[in-house]
């Protein structure tokens, strides 16, 4: 048993051996080196290391629910915000200039004597004090410019829009003037650790005096990265009430510091990962929310974010082809779940055709890769079911394509009455071959099954089945016939050894199963699309079938059972949405891509979106497809005015030229306006918006979280 609290199981082959104890020597230059992860956390001045004490200490922030907390907190913009941004940025600063010159000009000359001469008829024992150079009146005199200064500064600055300059222009330069500060070397020396933030204050509290002086020496060097400090808190929050576990964690600290309860591969950290992952909140930032209308204003301008709690009620993705699906969603999804892996806290399956961009075979455990010749492991058909007759059923489902599914429950029984019987006489499940002859009811493979089922003293239990099933072979309507004909689509030279051996077979490779979920586990299955695309689509529909069954039925739910299917099209049938909605109180959750909704068969869309409580929406979508997400998201109450305006033409020529002044400073013509304001109910996103409108590199979202808490559908701008 690890310090992380799981153990391994013995029919688990394909999970890498936990280590007896952890590396005496760490990895050269120590943990691998986070990004950067904010402005308020920098990469020590020593150069190089980790500064982990400005990493935890950085400003973080929990509301509202889908924003990236690392940070500050957002804030929101009303519409006349939104107003302005609309404005050229040229227009915007030659109206605020000319205003500047004309509030100066004026503030000058009525500084210069006209407001003295004014004075001299309403306070003259003032200015004759003044003109004698009393102090009390000079001061005096010069107080009364400072409201006349703050007017024209009111006055002209609402007519020039200064603040909208500042907010466009002025503060992001003061924002990357204070970052260059930052990062520039002081030369100023680092603060003794007693005066910082003590990031190993539980680890602390349950370990003796010295215990933590190796991990607060690599802590100083920068030696320790965010994933080995999650980690260390993680096994100590797995062995707090254990006190026999809870020493050997503070020896393992003692002896090997940052390298202690290390995850069972050794990996501390991900090779070239992105900055895009917050740890201590275990968050993933999907883009920013653009300043738009349609987007509420809380979120407008924050970073939307995904945590397993909000993946906790999956998220559907469609978008075709090239929209950035992989690139903007599923991959850094996949990376961020590696992450949390390699801290104890979750197990993740990525699942997607072996060219997609989903990472680099490092970033996991365990490949399958049905077809690779360089394939390291393979994959149990049944995936370590601990009944027969529940193996049999996941593998009839994933077998039958989708326009065979009302045949999935004669197909079930028919693999049932064979796989059951098999391996009483057995004592093992039977192989791709032998399931294919035993289903096409080849006389040797079905006499030797029987003989074997004898000879167990199991004949009487299975007599019934086994009669049923031989009376069906040959026959029109016998289901063992089609199955027989799909799986030998996996009994092919170019698929030996990667699943369950026959009898006479060569010696499979190691087969993963995905029963073992209740260890932190980064698996990838890698689907031939391209050589063998149908082979492709039913291993993809027994991988996912078999990741819900699992993840629903563990008996230790702490890990996080991460999911994510680049392209679901061939995974979505009825009993996958069943799956996707039990996930949701498994502490599980998926993320399936789409291309489009036409690849599901028409009666599972409504309850595809029905099960999932995140909705994504990628430029190009097809109108068909926008009108399922319309009809998700929804309608708003939301206030429609209508603006008459007309050119103002009233009064004299006074004060006509007064208005044509202010137009020449406000950049627009006086009018009149009639407003009627009204409560009208308008879609969020109608299917031409998001057929038409979405820009690219652009995407809709909407999340909910676990608790029910929901994210309106949100325009965010991808990285």
């Amino acid at each position: 048993m690890s310090l992380d609290g799981h153990t391994a199981h013995p029919s688990d082959a394909a999970i890498p051996p936990m280590p007896s104890a952890p590396p005496r020597v760490p990895a050269p230059g120590g943990a691998a080196i986070p990004p950067q992860y904010g402005a308020e956390g920098a990469h020590s001045a020593q150069g190089g290391g980790f500064d982990l004490v400005g990493w935890v200490s950085a400003k973080r922030h929990r509301t509202p629910a889908g924003v990236f907390g690392l940070g500050p907190e957002p804030r929101p913009s009303d519409e006349k915000t939104l107003a302005d941004d609309a404005i050229p940025g040229w227009k915007l600063l030659l109206r605020a200039a000319l205003n500047f010159v004309v509030a100066l000009e004026l503030y000058m000359w009525l500084t210069g004597g006209t407001l003295v001469w004014a004075l001299r008829f309403v306070w003259p024992s003032l200015i004759s004090a003044a003109g004698r150079n009393e102090f009390w009146a000079v001061t005096l005199l010069y107080f009364l410019y400072l409201p006349l200064a703050l007017l024209l500064v009111f006055v002209f600055g609402r007519m020039g829009r200064w603040k909208a300059v500042w907010r466009r222009f002025g503060s992001p330069l003061w924002v990357q003037l204070r970052a260059a500060g930052a990062s520039a070397p002081t030369g100023a020396p680092r603060r003794e650790p007693s005066e910082q933030l003590d990031v190993w204050a539980p680890l602390r509290a349950v370990a003796g005096v010295g215990a933590l002086g190796l991990l607060d020496s690599e802590t100083a060097q920068g030696r320790v990265g965010d994933v080995d400090h999650q980690r260390l808190l993680r096994a100590l929050e797995c062995v707090r009430h254990d006190p026999a576990r809870l020493g050997a964690l503070v020896d393992a600290v003692r002896e090997y510091g940052a390298v202690a309860c290390a995850h069972p591969s050794g990996a501390r950290d991900l090779p070239g990962r992105s900055p895009a992952s917050d740890l201590l909140l275990r968050q993933l930032r999907l883009g920013a929310a653009e300043n738009v209308p349609k987007n509420p204003a809380g979120y407008r301008g924050a970073d939307v974010a995904l945590d397993p709690l909000l993946l906790g009620t999956s998220l559907l993705a469609v978008g075709p082809a090239g929209s950035g699906k992989t690139t903007r969603l599923t991959r850094p999804v996949a990376e961020a779940l590696c992450l949390q892996a390699l801290t104890g806290t979750a197990v993740v399956v990525v699942v997607g055709a072996a060219d997609a961009d989903l990472g680099p075979a490092a970033w996991y455990d365990v490949v399958v890769a049905p077809g690779d010749p360089g394939a390291r492991y393979g994959l149990d058909l049944f995936g370590g079911a601990l009944h027969a007759d529940e193996a049999a059923a996941r593998l009839a489902d994933a077998l039958l394509p989708d326009e065979l599914a009302l045949r999935t429950e004669a197909a079930r029984l028919a693999l049932q009455q064979i796989v059951g019987p098999f391996e009483a006489g057995f004592g093992r499940l039977p192989g791709v071959r032998e399931l294919v002859l035993l289903l096409r009811g080849e006389e040797r493979a079905w006499t030797g099954l029987l003989a074997a089922v004898r000879e167990s003293g199991a004949l009487e239990r299975h007599q019934h089945e086994l009669a049923q099933r031989e009376r069906m072979h040959g026959l029109a309507d016998d289901p063992g016939a089609l199955l027989a004909d799909r799986l030998a689509l996996l009994d092919r030279p170019v698929f030996a050894r990667c699943f369950n051996a026959s009898a006479g077979d060569a010696e499979s490779l190691p087969l993963f199963a995905l029963r073992a979920l209740d260890h932190p586990l980064r698996v990838r299955i890698a689907l031939p699309d391209h050589s063998h695309p149908e082979a492709a689509r039913i291993l993809g529909r027994l991988v996912v079938g078999q990741f819900l069954h699992a993840a629903a039925s563990r008996a230790d739910r702490s890990l996080f059972a991460g999911l994510v299917v680049d392209d679901a099209s061939a995974a979505v049938d009825t009993h996958a949405i069943r799956g996707l909605q039990r996930l949701r109180s498994a502490n599980g959750g998926a993320v399936l891509g789409l291309r489009t909704l036409v690849d599901v068969p028409e009666s599972l869309r409504a309850p595809l979106f029905g099960a999932v409580g995140g909705r994504m929406a990628f430029p190009g979508l097809a109108p068909w497809d926008g009108r399922l997400f319309e009809e998700a998201w929804g309608t708003v109450w939301v206030d429609e005015r209508d603006v008459t305006r007309a050119v103002d033409t009233s009064g004299g020529i006074v004060r006509r030229s007064l208005r044509g002044m202010r137009a020449l400073l406000e950049g627009e013509r006086a009018q009149t306006e009639s407003v009627t304001t009204r409560k009208v109910e308008r879609r969020r996103w109608s299917a031409s918006d998001l057929a038409q409108v979405l820009p690219r590199g652009h995407a809709v979202v909407s999340l909910t979280s676990v608790d029910g808490t929901q994210v309106p559908p949100l325009l965010v701008r991808l990285p």
